[in-house]
């Protein structure tokens, strides 16, 4: 992805933080956390390793259709998934993404080559920004504020305190999770 140096290190350890929970989520005795843990921390992990700057990386070409390959893979999973469950459609649109943005870094010219007179129009071949950039930012901007709203806690009367969870078994981690790797889809998409 091209931006600041700083915003994609800064996400690189959001990204790999999220992943590695995820990971944790994976161990937990709830069976829809360790269902859903895998997907995401692999979305986690792919977004932290899309998101290193070129200037301290930069992957050799087979790489990008490899990842257009196991996210497309994914999103077959998710796919699959959602016939029972409603949630692995937001898995199905995360791995479409990510599928998007590996292509589009399979078709951009080098890092470093010089682009002067190159508008974004030149690079897309129209003006603005392409229709499915537009559309996956107007997805995930949405998730971001729905699920920012959703983690705010609301006022309930119980009857004691709730039993201690396990780190796992948090739902309002995972939600977080999700939350996070959202925003990073957002940041992505708009440096494309």
């Amino acid at each position: 992805m091209h931006g600041p140096v700083s915003a994609a290190w800064s996400l690189v350890a959001l990204c790999a933080a999220t992943g590695a929970y995820c990971l944790l989520r994976m161990r937990s005795a709830v069976e829809e956390q360790r269902r859903s843990a895998g997907g995401e921390a692999l979305m986690g992990f792919g977004m932290a390793a899309m998101a290193v700057p070129a200037a301290a990386f930069t992957p050799p070409g087979w790489a990008w259709p490899v990842y257009a390959a196991v996210f497309g893979l994914a999103a077959l999973r998710a796919l699959w998934a959602a016939r029972r469950d409603r949630h692995h459609l937001h898995h199905l649109v995360g791995a479409g993404a990510m599928v998007y943005m590996a292509a589009a870094m399979a078709v951009a010219p080098p890092a470093g080559h010089a682009m002067e007179g190159m508008s974004m129009e030149g690079m897309h071949g129209g003006t603005g920004v392409p229709a499915v950039t537009g559309v996956l930012l107007l997805y995930f901007t949405g998730y971001v504020l729905l699920s920012g709203a959703r983690l705010v806690p609301a006022a309930v009367a119980v009857d004691g305190p709730p039993p201690p969870a396990r780190w796992g078994d948090r739902p309002e981690l995972a939600r977080a999770c999700r939350l996070s790797m959202a925003i990073g889809m957002v940041s992505m998409l708009l440096t494309m």
